[in-house]
């Protein structure tokens, strides 16, 4: 695995800025090793994908997981606020780094990662292969 480290800064959209670096680095398979940092504004899909939390606080970054395939991300987070209220989601658009996020990114270099439609679930589910299928 070769890792990837970047600093964001205010201002930049924490889902953008990774698509961003995925696709200037050529990420075929990856994976959030590490997130540390704080947002100013959350966006996130809740359970069940039937509902949108949008907010504007002072949130620390809690977690960060997730996939980066070549063709899209799948990525959780969770979220405090300055009462230690914390929640989460499947991150959206619209995550808004206050001050700082420090990122670091894990490159399986013996996979490829592609997300296809399935139609049992209704979203673009992840596809693993390793490169030699790949070929």
């Amino acid at each position: 695995m070769k890792e990837l480290a970047v600093r964001l800064t205010a201002g930049m959209d924490l889902k953008q800025s990774i698509c961003t670096i995925a696709e200037k680095n050529n990420i075929q398979a990856g994976v959030i090793l590490s997130a540390v940092g704080c947002l100013s504004r959350i966006h996130l899909r809740l359970a069940t994908a039937q509902y949108e939390l949008e907010k504007e606080n002072h949130y620390e970054i809690v977690s960060l997981c997730g996939t980066i395939a070549s063709n899209g991300v799948h990525l959780h987070i969770s979220a405090s606020d300055q009462n230690a209220q914390t929640i989460g989601g499947h991150l959206l658009d619209g995550c808004i780094v206050n001050t700082t996020c420090e990122l670091v990114i894990g490159i399986l270099e013996e996979y490829s990662f592609y997300r296809e439609f399935d139609p049992a679930t209704g979203y673009r589910e992840l596809t693993v292969k390793t490169i030699d299928e790949s070929a």
